[in-house]
């Protein structure tokens, strides 16, 4: 079982309308070239613009049911795509940063709000998510449970390993920051640890403060019929605008997950108090 994900690494137009229509266009152009999957940078809705003046924000924020959203679900519905949407959400106190992954059939699987907002910088006007999900997602290939985690979500390892025993065989994770080899690191770390893949996209070079590099890491660090290690790095795109695409052999993820060590075979969770205190 193979899934092909486009990364749909794109430039911002503008306006929510102007966003949508050219995310409506990358979608279709992923769908003829054969995704199961379309994923966004972080926060598509705005191009990542957050204004810190209450009044503009809430202004920018789109509702969950609103036009934008709303427009998604349609278009997988019509597509017969999963679609991976980010926003700038409607909220009180304060907005959100989010993902919805529609399914193929327009359906809602997964709603999350991004829970490690940068509240160091431009994020501070934003409201936190308040936990990690995860669902299984009904693909032409067959279903894999998925779950989300935003940009600076991948810092935490907690992220990954609340997803990982909550059944996720694949994280996708939207970003808009500069993709540097300490990034990659807590990426194919986080993949590493929980055996599950990590699919993430980015903005691409152009975009304030990006660099493209989206990446999948597939989880695999080695096979028991070949010596040594190897890359779970299977997909880094360039820095340049376009829409990317990389299958995963989830097959593979889970030959490796029946067989291995790593995530929650030999933990200890009863000496992790400290972790919660």
């Amino acid at each position: 079982m193979k899934l092909k994900i486009a990364f749909l690494q794109l430039l911002p137009e503008g306006s929510p309308d102007r966003q949508y229509e050219k995310g409506k266009a990358a979608c279709e152009k992923a769908k003829a070239a054969g995704a199961d999957i379309a994923l966004f940078p972080e926060m598509w809705s705005c191009g990542y613009h957050i204004p810190q003046d209450e009044s503009e924000l809430n202004t920018l924020a789109v509702e969950k049911n609103g036009r934008f959203v709303a427009g998604f679900r349609e278009l997988a519905e019509k597509l017969g795509l999963a679609i991976g949407i980010t926003f700038l959400e409607k909220h009180e106190p304060k907005p959100l940063n989010s993902f919805i992954l529609f399914d193929r059939r327009g359906r809602e699987v997964l709603h999350y709000s991004k829970v490690h907002t940068c509240a160091f910088d431009q994020e501070k006007v934003l409201s936190p998510g308040d936990d990690f999900y995860t669902a299984v997602l009904d693909t032409e290939k067959g279903n894999v449970t998925v779950g989300a985690m935003i940009c600076f979500d991948r810092e935490f390892p907690e992220s990954a390993r609340i997803l990982m025993l909550k059944g996720a065989e694949l994280i996708l994770a939207p970003n808009a920051c500069p993709i540097e080899i300490n990034r990659l690191c807590a990426l194919r770390t986080r993949a590493y640890e929980n055996m599950l893949a990590v699919a993430t996209c980015n903005y691409p070079k152009g975009q304030p403060d990006c660099n493209g590099h989206s990446t999948l890491f597939n989880g695999v660090p080695w096979l028991p019929d070949e010596p040594g290690v190897r890359d779970m790095c299977v997909f880094e795109a360039p820095e340049d605008e376009g829409i990317y695409y990389a299958e995963l052999d989830l097959a593979l993820l889970r030959e490796h997950r029946e067989r291995d060590v790593m995530g929650d075979k030999y933990r200890h969770p009863e000496k992790y108090g400290s972790l919660t205190k």
